[in-house]
């Protein structure tokens, strides 16, 4: 079979990460889902926690704790490396089943975040809990009911701010508000709460973030979204009432969202399509396997011309996006604040999603009936891919910021409230 991920490009430390990652999947996570392909389909959110033998393994691998400073245990990475080690990761994780691959992204963006925020103390806290519990997760709270990827255009008016509100009581942060579309958002241990702290500001100036243990007082979790892919990750909905935590739990106060933008946003966009790219190749595997092992019309699937130009065209395209990937990877592990990196994770993030979407929707195809059953197993990718257009900054809003950069005196103003009739 094709090497798509041209491995020999890499560093023996990325590599041994890779095949790490490979190992797991192949031995631990694929088998587990040909045993269980129904399991999914569980409509209790208990039922469908990922089981020990797969974040057991996660964890001795060190792959759940990918990013923890080696202090406390954790897999830290070198300087210069992070996103391209990641998305080689991502890519295997994603290629064994990429629901469980994006339960586990929030740890990683965690550690990141609080390698750069948390004071010292809250670290000899956390990181060590994190560490003790293979279950432990994490969850980034933006989204809200009125609002969610278009919080990541930066309109400076007053329609756009955070309803989730927290005020200064004493030694105190009072959270009042709601969040939904949360990953992990049902059974994540630890929050990272954006809320507006300061109403006089606009949403870039008085979002704040805030770390919020899911078993404090006034913490509610009402509903658990049953989507449609990824349904290994339990996206789910947030309350909070008058939620007391000290003051010392706040991470970034007012500037929370430029901060998560140039700190983990962009990783994550680069970490998203290589779970993109790992679905590819799953999907190219089975298709490949499936034209080769199978006759119709008294010949091998694949000697029919038109199934060859449909797994040639997948196969081009499978390269494009890794190709893409890396291109974007360099960028951010040589300069992660730099204008290019900015925009090759914006446009990655549009290219992955659809090539995503495409590339399984052609193995579906390419099964004919098979395609459509559960018990194959290629319905699970396109599934999995139609969730990425929606996730972390949909598609059309990263369009959107492309074209603010691309004509900054041109580009369209925020449309703002309807207009009142006279």
């Amino acid at each position: 079979m094709y090497d798509f991920m041209r491995l020999h490009e890499f560093s023996e430390e990325q590599r041994l990460m890779w095949e790490t990652a490979k190992n797991v999947v192949d031995d631990v996570i694929i088998p587990f889902n040909r045993a269980n392909r129904e399991r999914e389909w569980l409509m209790s959110p208990e039922d469908r926690l990922l089981p020990t033998e797969i974040v057991t393994a996660l964890d001795q691998s060190g792959i759940r704790t990918l990013m923890i400073p080696e202090e406390y245990g954790g897999t830290e990475l070198e300087a210069g490396t992070v996103a391209t080690t990641c998305c080689l990761v991502a890519t295997e994780l994603a290629r064994g089943d990429a629901g469980i691959a994006n339960a586990l992204t929030p740890i990683w963006k965690s550690a990141i975040l609080y390698k750069k925020y948390m004071p010292k103390e809250f670290q000899d806290e956390w990181f060590p809990k994190i560490m003790a519990d293979p279950h432990f997760l994490s969850c980034q709270a933006v989204s809200e009911p009125q609002g969610a990827s278009d919080r990541w255009l930066p309109y400076e008016v007053p329609e756009t701010k955070l309803k989730s509100t927290a005020v200064l009581d004493g030694d105190e942060w009072v959270i009042n508000g709601g969040k939904q579309f949360i990953t992990n958002g049902y059974d994540a241990n630890l929050i990272q709460l954006y809320v507006t702290t300061d109403k006089a500001a606009n949403m870039w100036q008085g979002t704040s973030c805030i770390i919020v243990p899911r078993e404090t007082p006034g913490v509610s979790v009402t509903r658990c979204n049953e989507t449609l892919g990824l349904r290994y990750m339990n996206n789910g909905e947030l309350v909070f009432q008058d939620v007391r935590v000290p003051k010392d739990y706040m991470m970034i106060e007012n500037t929370a969202l430029g901060a998560a933008d140039i700190v983990f946003y962009r990783l994550v966009k680069v970490i998203q399509s290589a779970y993109g790219l790992g679905l590819c190749l799953a999907a190219w595997n089975d298709a490949a396997t499936f034209t080769q092992d199978n006759k119709q019309g008294g010949r091998e699937i694949i000697k029919h011309q038109s199934i060859a130009v449909r797994m040639s065209d997948m196969a081009i395209k499978i390269t494009a996006l890794r190709a893409f990937i890396f291109s974007a990877a360099k960028a951010l592990d040589e300069d992660p604040e730099s204008e290019d990196a900015g925009l090759q994770c914006e446009m990655l993030k549009v290219f992955a999603a659809d090539t995503a979407i495409e590339i399984c929707h052609q193995a579906v195809e390419i099964h004919g009936g098979y395609g459509t059953m559960i018990e194959f197993g290629v319905e699970k990718y396109l599934r999995d891919a139609l969730m990425f257009s929606h996730m972390d900054g949909t598609k059309d809003i990263c369009a959107f910021r492309l074209m603010q950069k691309f004509f900054p005196d041109t580009k369209g103003a925020y449309a703002g409230p309807v207009a009142k009739p006279a």
